[in-house]
């Protein structure tokens, strides 16, 4: 409920959004990689506005998820670890005879 709730109130109107922004930036610009000759057309890319736009905003979500994958790789190496010795430990205690039986306790004698 709470996911169909979210997605109305937020993605709904940040998908209007970003439509009204593509249809306001169709024009041309240009693009250069080099500061020193702009006009240079072998490092010159012309593209509507809008396109660039969402290319950016498609790199940075990129990075910023590859960034946070990076930092959390010790935490991710800790898990691991304490699932290995989980298992371990299940193992260990599946081998044992009286496993999840209690204190084995001597027969009655008559």
């Amino acid at each position: 409920m709470f996911n169909r709730f979210a997605v109305i109130i937020i993605f709904v109107p940040l998908a209007i959004l970003l439509i009204a922004l593509a249809v306001a930036n169709r024009e041309l610009v240009a693009f250069t990689l080099d500061p020193f000759n702009p006009g240079n057309p072998a490092l010159t890319l012309t593209l509507p506005l809008f396109v660039m736009l969402f290319l950016a905003l498609a790199i940075g979500i990129l990075v910023g998820s590859f960034a946070t994958w990076l930092r959390q790789g010790r935490y991710r190496k800790l898990a691991r670890q304490r699932g290995v010795e989980a298992e371990n430990l299940r193992q260990a205690i599946a081998r044992t005879p009286s496993a999840g039986q209690g204190p084995t306790l001597p027969k009655p004698t008559a």
